[in-house]
């Protein structure tokens, strides 16, 4: 039996587990670390890689009352047999079934991070839903971390809890590779050589994530179908669509299909995600709502200027004029503004990329987010 202090790691779905898998080997210096989520390949990758033990309950990201009060039950008989000194969860399913299942069994420490809120772009009775939810994520847990400063504002001004907060560093849960994210590693990769051959004279705009609704892929759509018909541009669409959660509207899909200028490649990981950046001017990034994202952060670390909505996350990594431009969000009008001035001032969008990287380094390179989680640890246990 280990001696050493039992924590528990929780997410909704296993893809989520990317965001503790490179603290895995610190973590197992000092504690027995245990990672819960839903069943999935990522977590059987990360157990197999890192030799850490995985407990799999199946958690709908969605309202599911039969389902939720299943896996609540499953987490409680969890608990009380592992009986472990701390529960950490994330995102917002794990984070209320886990916070109240560990209040329940009388968890010692409960720890709930909040790496985005949905109740901000909801209305109605699924907005008051939501922010029930989260209060009682919040009336359970010990300790509760917002990723960033604008979502620690909303819980407080919005009274999801008066409890005390704390944001660790300058926010996010990940934290950035310098070394990773570089254009001078990429540069002579077969990828990037391969996307450099077919680039021309236009400005490369991109977009990296779920192409969705409420990424903003609409307005995008509808601004960069205007602005190509002023100057030559291209616009890169890197991720997968989701059909059966947020669909784009129909209008967004024609003028994919239809704009030359427009290519949605799909997903892309590794050196091949990497090329893109690497090839692109100007990084673009819409989006309604958000927690902390990091293809903007990893787009800074590439040297990106940025485009970016003035929502939570967004406006915590983009200083306005010095690293991108901050507009209001589902404002096409502003948005082909800012695309339209990308295109027009080159010197103005130069210099803010030879900001980007800089700013992104000095705030948010990983092993300083690590510590910052870590020294936090520390502090609680």
């Amino acid at each position: 039996m280990s001696s050493k202090t039992k924590i528990i790691r929780a997410c909704t779905v296993s893809m989520s587990t990317c965001f503790v898998e490179g603290m895995l080997p610190d973590l197992k210096k000092k504690y027995e670390v245990i990672l819960l989520s839903s069943p999935g390949q990522e977590l059987d990758e990360v157990e197999r890689k890192y030799g850490v033990r995985g407990i799999r309950v199946p958690m709908e990201r969605h309202i599911s009352l039969m389902r939720d009060v299943m896996a609540l039950w499953r987490l409680i008989r969890i608990f009380r047999r592992e009986r472990p000194k701390m529960v950490h969860s994330m995102t917002p399913k794990a984070g209320l079934l886990c916070m109240l299942a560990g209040r329940l069994t009388g968890v010692p420490v409960r720890v709930h991070t909040f790496t985005g809120l949905v109740w901000p772009t909801s209305t109605g009775l699924k907005r008051r839903i939501l922010m029930a939810t989260d209060r009682l994520t919040c009336a359970c847990a010990t300790h509760i971390i917002p990723e960033g400063k604008s979502v620690m504002n909303d819980l407080r001004n919005h009274g999801i809890t008066k409890k005390p907060m704390r944001v660790l560093g300058y926010g996010n849960v990940k934290g950035v590779d310098m070394d990773y994210y570089s254009r001078l590693r990429v540069q002579d990769s077969k990828f990037t050589v391969d996307l450099m051959a077919k680039k021309d004279d236009s400005l490369v705009f991109l977009f990296v994530g779920r192409i969705v609704k409420d990424k903003g892929i609409n307005e995008l759509c509808r601004a960069f179908n205007l602005l190509s018909g002023f100057a030559p541009a291209r616009l890169i669409l890197v991720g997968d669509y989701e059909d059966t959660l947020d669909p784009i509207s129909a209008e967004a899909r024609k003028i994919i299909s239809d704009n030359p200028a427009i290519e949605a490649v799909g997903p892309k990981y590794g050196d091949e995600l990497l090329a893109y950046y690497a090839t692109a001017d100007c990084f673009v990034f819409p989006s309604y709502r958000e927690g902390f994202p990091n293809t903007v952060l990893e787009a800074g670390a590439m040297g990106l200027p940025s485009i970016v909505t003035d929502i939570n996350g967004s406006r915590d990594i983009i200083k306005q004029g010095e690293n991108g431009v901050i507009i209001p969000p589902m404002d096409e009008n502003a948005l082909f503004d800012a695309m339209l001035t990308m295109l027009k001032d080159k010197n103005s969008r130069e210099w803010m990329a030879k900001k980007a990287r800089g700013l992104i380094a000095s705030r948010f390179e990983q092993s300083f987010v690590r510590k910052c989680l870590y020294d936090f640890y520390d502090e609680i246990l």
